[in-house]
């Protein structure tokens, strides 16, 4: 097998987050359920943007703050993403490509606006986020050339993505390619929302080999596994797919490869501002740390410090030198 061009290939919606501050009452008065997320569309999006408080635009996207994670951590990322030939698409690409990550989609004309996802941040650090799905949708294959995934060490998909017919026919076009050429699947669960949508979908990928590692929270885990307890879940998933990454909040992260299990304890923090990523992040610095070849607890390590830095101000992309905060780790 030859040697990969890239760490990682993330595949994903490019979203433009837009974070604003808010208070109960507007949730309430918007009839708005807090930690949620919905999907709107453009008229709902321009209405409930124009009731907000003053946002900052950040680029998000789950599986670009994954590469944005990955990047600052070393890693050589290249991301699949569309945006429109728009005034936000073109903020998107440039902080992909700032960030020294190969965005190899082009903005494209004629297929509406940019994704965006106006975010609502409330005192107790929840967000409830409303997303406007727009362009990124119309990731397609005439559009993406899904043979970069043969030079990928890992392909990592967004279980968001998924909903969309010409984003899913891409990403199995992708998991083929690198199936074909010895690479390892990785896929994020995204949301319980996308679990119940697409569970029996999700286990025929594990059923038929093309998944190689599962990244999933307590709630999304649960929905997959069909059991509430979270040790049950990991439990019964854990026997499915060859690499399960199980995150647990506060309570922090399992990861299970066969026989080998390792669980480790959340990283302390000294304010929490906002969640926004903190899944995204962890999964950026698990597989730092994978395509390095690391143990799994320090792997799991490397995922609670970028999940740590990232829920300690606004927005779902590092601030501070990840590098630096993981020390000894790359060394």
């Amino acid at each position: 097998m030859t040697q990969p061009r890239y760490d990682v290939l993330a595949i994903g919606n490019a979203i433009v987050d837009v974070i604003a501050d808010a208070d109960d009452a507007f949730l309430a008065a918007e009839g708005l359920v807090k930690g949620s997320m919905r999907l709107v569309d453009e008229a709902e999006s321009a209405g409930l943007y124009s009731r907000m408080r003053p946002g900052r635009e950040i680029s998000g996207g789950s599986a670009g703050n994954t590469a944005a994670g990955l990047a600052a951590l070393g890693c050589k990322v290249a991301y699949a993403g569309q945006v429109a030939d728009d005034q936000l698409g073109a903020i998107y690409a440039h902080d992909i490509s700032a960030q020294g990550i190969d965005f190899i989609v082009a903005p494209r004309g004629g297929i509406g606006a940019t994704a965006t996802s106006l975010i609502l941040v409330t005192p107790d650090a929840q967000r409830t986020m409303n997303t406007f799905l727009g362009a990124c949708q119309r990731l397609e294959l005439g559009h993406f050339e899904p043979e970069i995934a043969a030079e990928a060490g890992i392909v990592y998909l967004e279980g968001y993505l998924w909903s969309a017919d010409a984003p899913r026919a891409a990403m199995l076009e992708a998991i083929a390619i690198a199936k074909e050429a010895g690479r390892r699947v990785a896929l994020t669960l995204s949301d319980s929302f996308v679990v119940d949508a697409h569970r029996a979908e999700f286990l025929q990928l594990i059923e038929d080999g093309k998944l190689d590692i599962l990244f999933g929270n307590a709630a999304e885990l649960a929905a997959m596994a069909g059991e509430e307890d979270f040790d049950s879940a990991v439990a019964a998933l854990a026997e499915r797919v060859p690499l399960l990454v199980a995150t647990h909040g506060e309570h922090g992260a399992v990861a299970v490869r066969g026989d080998e299990r390792a669980r480790v304890a959340a990283e302390p923090i000294s304010q929490l501002v906002d969640t926004t990523g903190a899944g995204d992040l962890f999964a950026a610095g698990f597989l730092a740390g994978e395509v390095r070849g690391l143990p799994l607890e320090q792997s799991l390590r490397l995922g609670a410090i970028a999940a740590a830095e990232v829920i300690q101000h606004y927005g779902a992309r590092p601030e501070a030198d990840l590098k630096v905060l993981a020390g000894d780790l790359l060394a």
